[in-house]
């Protein structure tokens, strides 16, 4: 399971682009690799994370940023890291054993 992110779809404007161009390219190798793997029985799943509520944004010198970038996810709030483990969890589960090449975004409808 391969951690994204929704930057890689929806860009990183400003600062931030280095980090979606290098999540696009984690889509990709999801993508590719799973498709070359599964003859093996290898499967090959990313979870790509929205707005969540962890240090980043303070770290990067912006704490204020998710209370202002929450009022542009549709479910109205930051998502929680437990919440992005347990797709994680799922995806490596046996529940999951159909489910290959996929991005799973976690990210409270935005």
């Amino acid at each position: 399971v391969n951690l994204s992110s929704r930057a890689a779809e929806l860009g990183g404007g400003g600062e931030w682009i280095h980090y979606a161009a290098t999540k696009g390219a984690i889509d990709s190798l999801t993508r590719g690799l799973a498709k070359e793997v599964a003859d093996e029985g290898i499967r090959v799943n990313a979870v790509a994370p929205g707005l969540i509520e962890t240090g980043l944004h303070a770290a990067a010198g912006k704490p204020e940023r998710l209370s202002e970038m929450s009022t542009g996810v549709p479910a109205g709030r930051a998502g929680l890291p437990e919440e992005v483990a347990d797709c994680v969890c799922w995806l490596a589960s046996a529940a999951a054993s159909y489910v290959t090449g996929a991005i799973i975004p976690v990210a409270g409808g935005r």
